[in-house]
């Protein structure tokens, strides 16, 4: 397996990514592979994600999201939905014009909201070969365990106080990603912070604009999942927090070949080197075989 920069562009914004090239003679398929909630490429999930499916034989692309990690994008650290879709889109455009990929036999595979993207990306593309949707998020949980009303509101407080800063166009206020219950940060838990190690990286910061949140209050991609017609698999852990598992399935229930795996860890655990082997054997076995049966479409 190689590996190689790609940039692409996305609506006048530059994405940067990274190609995991299989030892194979192409057209190959590909996965195109997006992260998580402020996550960036190099996160060692991910990374071994995108190498077991080039060491499976598929051209792995993963890129950072406009405003994250090696790509542009201003302010730093938003994330900006809409952005972020049009980002994946443009992933797309790419991968197609590669002259190692098979168009038409291109997978989405996304993880917490990267989960909730694909998705919604997936919907409006019939030409997607399958999908992967791990511990996708699917709407906020109306209780967030271990947070105060007191700490919740903070963060509410921190949430008008960025977005009033970015309408008079000034600097974020940023809040950590991850904390502790008693800190204004978007995931506050011990657990989290214990798993911390497993999900972070040389480019990830523990910081981000939370202005944010208010578009994803409204994002529900389950509503798209009707509109899903290639095979999914939505990947779910059973002790989630942040991506409820009944909100999760609502995705694979909604979605006409809607497939569910489930695995005994929490939101973040299933990110950990013992956990994700398995995980990913899964998700590569099911990829495998959607493409098989495209081929055998193709041919019939």
């Amino acid at each position: 397996m190689d590996t190689t920069v790609v940039q692409f562009d996305s609506a006048g914004t530059s994405c940067v990514g990274q190609a995991y090239l299989p030892h194979v003679e192409g057209p190959c398929p590909c996965v195109i592979l997006c992260t998580g909630f402020a996550g960036t490429q190099d996160t060692p999930s991910l990374v071994f994600t995108a190498r077991a499916f080039a060491d499976a034989g598929f051209v792995a692309i993963t890129f950072d999201y406009r405003s994250f990690g090696s790509s542009s994008g201003e302010p730093r650290q938003l994330v900006d939905i809409e952005g972020q879709l049009a980002d994946i889109r443009s992933a797309i455009d790419y991968a197609r014009t590669r002259r190692d990929v098979d168009p038409e036999r291109v997978t989405l595979w996304g993880t917490s909201l990267g989960g909730g993207h694909v998705v919604t990306v997936a919907a409006g593309d019939p030409r997607i070969c399958a999908v992967v949707a791990q511990v996708p998020f699917n709407g906020f949980p109306k209780k967030v365990e271990q947070r105060s009303t007191r700490t919740t509101l903070k963060l509410l407080t921190a949430i008008v106080r960025d977005k009033l800063r970015g309408t008079l166009g000034r600097v974020p206020y940023y809040i950590k990603v991850i904390g502790t219950p008693d800190e204004i940060a978007v995931i506050g838990s011990s657990e989290a912070l214990q798993a911390i190690s497993d999900t972070t990286s040389e480019s990830w910061q523990n910081q981000v604009a939370p202005r944010g949140l208010l578009d994803m209050m409204r994002y529900k991609p389950g509503r798209f999942a009707e509109r899903l017609r290639m095979p999914v698999l939505v990947c779910i852990a059973d002790f989630d927090a942040e991506t409820l598992g009944a909100d999760s399935i609502e995705i694979a229930q909604r979605a006409p070949r809607g497939h569910v795996r489930s695995y005994p860890v929490s939101h973040f655990g299933i990110y950990r080197p013992d956990v994700r082997q398995n995980v990913v054997a899964d998700q590569v076995a099911f990829v495998r075989s959607a493409v098989k049966h495209t081929v055998q479409e193709e041919h019939s």
